[in-house]
């Protein structure tokens, strides 16, 4: 009883300090700053990266070309040598009656060098074709953007001098398994890179959302372009550390306008889109895996377990405890359900989420031993050398 006591009693305390000490990481309040049209607007270049995307395509590039942008922009959708006849798509749908707006590029990039993602191999070949705009949208082929999105990330990156501004997508949430996972996904990324500590100016933590990222073309450059992260997996984080690193201003909050529209129709695809990229964000590192390991079970898996066995077998302080640590948890998940639109009751159900997610983070380790590394897409990555700083310019 007094080890179950001890360990209950630290995870209330762990639990408390997350909820007040840290970023307030709970709260969905985080939203495009204050928004200025700025007397002239820049010219817009939105980067699309695409492979075999021929399925959400319908229902995310005709927002993007439709966007009621005041100033110059147009869309370059980087076809990576799609299977699917992506590209062709792509082409149909700007000539089609709901093209309108935007003009369209659909470019295909040179075979993939060695040392790069797909997707920032994309993205370097779609930024060296947008010339000399000002402004880069880097945003994902799954990804639907409201009519004036646009406009509104540029008039809060002019009016309030950032050089990266990042929307958190809202995610698709309709099957069973899609609101079980998906709330609980933005909820860990946002207690992982606490938005409040990521907006900080000249703070450590840099994060931002790769479905949707208009950084500065200067700032780009500054880093050394798309090179500069040429082999990261988790692109995005990446992207705005280096932003951040060489003195840029970013930004990260959650959409209010921007949707992504890829379906998970099981626990499959979910699991896979988790897995791909967990070990990876640990660095690779067996430490850092089993210490995840240990610090999920003492957070998540030890309130449940203590109000279950101290009920049980009468242990009145371990059930007390654990009771407490879960509902603070709870609580601090319900402003996420809220902006999900799902019901408060499924709050009580996170530590079983993050049971999965926690599954999923090993699994991720187990298929990384095995020589499969982050896959995705029919191409495999594995652990990427670190890139020299400043190394060329895309």
């Amino acid at each position: 009883m007094a080890v179950l006591l001890w360990v209950s009693a630290l995870s209330l305390l762990v639990w408390l300090w997350l909820a007040v000490g840290h970023g307030f990481f709970w709260r969905t309040d985080q939203r495009l700053p204050t928004r200025r049209d700025p007397g002239r607007w820049p010219r817009v270049a939105v980067v699309v990266p695409a492979r075999d995307e021929a399925g959400v395509l319908p229902d995310s590039l005709p927002t993007l070309l439709a966007q009621d942008y005041p100033g110059e922009a147009r869309v370059i959708l980087v076809d990576d040598h799609s299977s699917d006849g992506t590209g062709e798509l792509a082409a149909a749908l700007a000539d089609g009656p709901d093209g309108g707006g935007l003009p369209l590029t659909v470019t295909t990039p040179p075979p993939l060098p060695e040392g790069w993602t797909g997707k920032l191999w994309a993205l370097r070949h779609g930024v060296e074709l947008a010339g000399d705009a000002q402004w880069l949208l880097l945003t994902d082929a799954d990804i639907a953007h409201g009519p004036t999105s646009l406009r509104e990330l540029v008039a809060a990156a002019e009016g309030n001098g950032l050089d990266l501004v990042s929307q958190m997508a809202r995610l698709r949430v309709r099957t069973g398994w899609e609101r079980l996972i998906v709330p609980a996904f933005v909820y860990f990324f946002a207690q992982l890179y606490p938005f409040r500590w990521s907006n900080r100016p000249g703070g450590r933590t840099a994060a931002a959302a790769g479905g949707c990222s208009l950084v500065r073309r200067t700032a780009l450059e500054r880093i050394g372009g798309v090179a500069a992260i040429r082999g990261a997996v988790i692109d995005d984080v990446s992207l705005a550390r280096e932003v951040k690193r060489s003195g840029g201003r970013t930004w990260l909050g959650l959409a209010e306008q921007v949707d992504s529209v890829r379906p998970y129709p099981g626990l499959g695809p979910l699991w896979r889109m988790v897995s791909r990229s967990a070990y990876a964000q640990l660095r690779h590192s067996v430490v850092l895996l089993a210490g995840t390991v240990l610090g999920l079970s003492l957070v998540y898996l030890v309130p449940p377990a203590a109000l279950a066995v101290g009920l049980a077998a009468g242990w009145w302080g371990p059930a007390v405890l654990g009771g407490a640590a879960w509902a603070v948890m709870a609580g601090t998940y319900l402003p996420m359900l809220r902006y999900y639109r799902q019901p408060a009751w499924a709050a009580v159900l996170l530590p079983f989420t993050a049971l999965l997610y926690l599954l999923m983070t090993v699994d991720s380790a187990v298929q990384h031993w095995r020589g499969r590394g982050a896959a995705w897409k029919g191409r495999t990555y594995p652990r990427p050398a670190e890139p020299a700083r400043h190394e060329g310019r895309a």
